[in-house]
C-alpha cells in the first residue's frame, strides 16, 4: 500500500478504491496522518470532523465502489449547513450553530461517497480577500507561511494545495474561489450562477455567492462539477436545465479555438511577474492552435465601484438577522434594543462592520437612487459589453489576480488595497457567467493564475481549454503536497 495515498489526486485514488486495491479508510488514515503533521503552521480548518469521517469510511467499505466520489476525502468551507454540526461563518456571532439540514451540496457529496474531513476556515461571512478577517485566527499559505492563501476560501485553498483533502469546496461572490485558487497554486472555479444550488449556503450577496470546487488538477474539478451542478427545486435562483458530464469535454486539441486576451488586465494594477507568466501561457496557448486576439473592455473598470456597492447592500440585508434572537451568540443587556446593539458589536469583526454600515448607507433614503439603483445599470452595462465581447471569442483569459499572494499583515490597514485583489474577478460575478483560475507558473516563488472566462453555461469549454493547457505546461505542486516536512 502507498504510504502517501493523501498525496494523490481523486482520479488516481477512485482507480485504485475501485478495484479493491486500497479501501476508503487507508485513505483517511493518510489523510488525518498528513493534517496532523503539517496543519498547525497552516490552519485551514475551523473544524476537524476525524471520528466522523473515519466512521464513514468502515460504511463505505460495503458500499458501492462505482460512486462518482467513492473515498475520496473533501473539506468545505464554513458557510455550508451541515446538519448537527457547526457551521459559523469564521464569526463570532455564529458560535455555535448547528443546522438541522445539510445543504444541497453537502447532500450531494454523501450521496456521491465522499468522505468530509472538516470546515475550512474562511473571512467572516465571506467578506475579504486574505482570510485574514476571521473571527478565530488567520490561514496561512502552504507555499510560504508568511503570506496569505487569498480569501475568502483561504482555508479550502490551502487546503486543497497542501493535500489536506483531494477536494474541496469554496463559495465565490466576487472571486473567493478563483483568487485563494491563484494564491496557493490549485485550480478553483467559480460555475456560472445558478447552476450549482445555493440552498444551505449562508448568504453573503445572493445575487453574487456561488459555490464551486478546489482541486489539484483539472480533471479533479471536473469530477467535482459533475456532482455539485444541477437543478434544485429548494434554490429559486437555481437554472432547471441538462448539464453535460464534464469530464467528457475534457481533450487537448484546441485548434481553432478562439481566445480573447482582455486589454484592460494587462496594464495598470498588475503586476509585472503576472504580466510575464500570463503572456508565456498565452504563447502557450497560442502554439497549441488556439487563434489569439485581442478584447476592449473599457467599462470593466466600473465593475469595482459597482461591487462595492452591490455586495454590501445585499450583505447588510441578509446579515440583519443575526441579531442575538434566533441564532448563535446573544450578549444579555435589560432591554432588546440595546441586546440587539451589544450582540452585533461583540459578534462581527471589523471588516464585516464595515461593510454593514457601507450597505446600509447606499440602501438609506435619499442614497438608494444615487447609488444602488445606479449601480444596478451600470451592472447591467457591464453584463451587455461581455456578452458583445463573447461575440468574437469563446473564452477570454485573464490574470486571476493582480499580484501573487503578498505577506500576512500587509494590506491590513488599508482596505481599499485588499479590495483591488478582486479586479479581475469580479466582473465575472456580476455577468453572472463562469470563470475558472488555473496556475501558470511561479513569480519569485510563488504561484500565479491564469483565469479563463466564457459565457453563460460554458463550463465544459473552459475546462476544456484549461485540461489542454495544464497537459502542456504541467501540474504545479506544492512542496508540501506530496512529503512531509
Amino acid at each position: 500500500m502507498d504510504v502517501e495515498l493523501f498525496s494523490k489526486k481523486a482520479h488516481e485514488l477512485l482507480g485504485m478504491l475501485r478495484v479493491g486495491e486500497i479501501d476508503p479508510e487507508d485513505v483517511i488514515t493518510s489523510v488525518f496522518d498528513h493534517i496532523k503533521k503539517n496543519n498547525q503552521e497552516i490552519q485551514s480548518f475551523i473544524m476537524l470532523l476525524e471520528e466522523d469521517a473515519i466512521k464513514r469510511a468502515k460504511e463505505l467499505k460495503d458500499a458501492d465502489r462505482s460512486l462518482p466520489l467513492y473515498g475520496i476525502p473533501v473539506a468545505v468551507k464554513d458557510n455550508m449547513c451541515m446538519d448537527g454540526i457547526n457551521t459559523t461563518c469564521a464569526s463570532r456571532i455564529l458560535d455555535p450553530y448547528k443546522p438541522p439540514y445539510d445543504a444541497t451540496v453537502i447532500k450531494k457529496l454523501k450521496e456521491a461517497g465522499a468522505i468530509i474531513v472538516g470546515k475550512t476556515n474562511m473571512d467572516e461571512f465571506a467578506m475579504g480577500s486574505s482570510t485574514e478577517h476571521s473571527g478565530f485566527f488567520p490561514t496561512h499559505n502552504p507555499w510560504d507561511t508568511e503570506r496569505v492563501p487569498g480569501g475568502s476560501s483561504g482555508g479550502s485553498a490551502a487546503a486543497a494545495a497542501a493535500s489536506f483533502c483531494s477536494i474541496s469546496l469554496g463559495s465565490d461572490t466576487g472571486g473567493s474561489i478563483r483568487q485563494p485558487a491563484s494564491f496557493c497554486g490549485v485550480v478553483g472555479m467559480k460555475p456560472t450562477y445558478g447552476s450549482v444550488s445555493r440552498y444551505g449556503l449562508i448568504a453573503f450577496a445572493s445575487s453574487l455567492d456561488q459555490i464551486g470546487p478546489f482541486s489539484r488538477d483539472v480533471e479533479d474539478c471536473a469530477m467535482m462539477m459533475n456532482v455539485i451542478s444541477g437543478y434544485d427545486s429548494k434554490d429559486s435562483t437555481s437554472v432547471n436545465r441538462a448539464y453535460s458530464d464534464f469530464t467528457e469535454a475534457l481533450s487537448t486539441d484546441i485548434k481553432g479555438m478562439k481566445i480573447g486576451v482582455i486589454k484592460e488586465f494587462l496594464g495598470e494594477g498588475i503586476s509585472e511577474g503576472v504580466v510575464e507568466k500570463l503572456r508565456e501561457a498565452i504563447t502557450l496557448l497560442k502554439d497549441m492552435g488556439a487563434t489569439i486576439i485581442e478584447i476592449e473592455l473599457p467599462i470593466v473598470k466600473y465593475a469595482l465601484p459597482v461591487y462595492y456597492i452591490i455586495a454590501p447592500a445585499e450583505a447588510s440585508s441578509n446579515l440583519a438577522r443575526y441579531d442575538g434572537v434566533q441564532y448563535g451568540m446573544r450578549v444579555e443587556k435589560d432591554d432588546i434594543i440595546s441586546m440587539y446593539c451589544s450582540t452585533r458589536k461583540e459578534g462581527f469583526g471589523d471588516e464585516v462592520k464595515r461593510r454593514i454600515m457601507l450597505g446600509t448607507y447606499a440602501l438609506s433614503a435619499g442614497y438608494y437612487d444615487a447609488y444602488y439603483l445606479r449601480a444596478l445599470k451600470v451592472r447591467s452595462l457591464i453584463v451587455r459589453d461581455i456578452e458583445d465581447a463573447f461575440k468574437k471569442c469563446d473564452l477570454m483569459v485573464t490574470p486571476t489576480a493582480p499580484t501573487t499572494a503578498f505577506k500576512i499583515g500587509e494590506k491590513q490597514a488599508d482596505p481599499l488595497s485588499m479590495y483591488m485583489n478582486d479586479i479581475c474577478t469580479i466582473p465575472v460575478n456580476l455577468a453572472g457567467i463562469p470563470g475558472i483560475s488555473i496556475p501558470c507558473g511561479l513569480s519569485e516563488g510563488m504561484p500565479v493564475g491564469m483565469q479563463f472566462i466564457g459565457p453563460a453555461f460554458s463550463e465544459n469549454i473552459l475546462l476544456k481549454a484549461s485540461y489542454a493547457y495544464e497537459r502542456s505546461a504541467g501540474v504545479l505542486e506544492c512542496p508540501i503536497s506530496g512529503s512531509d516536512r
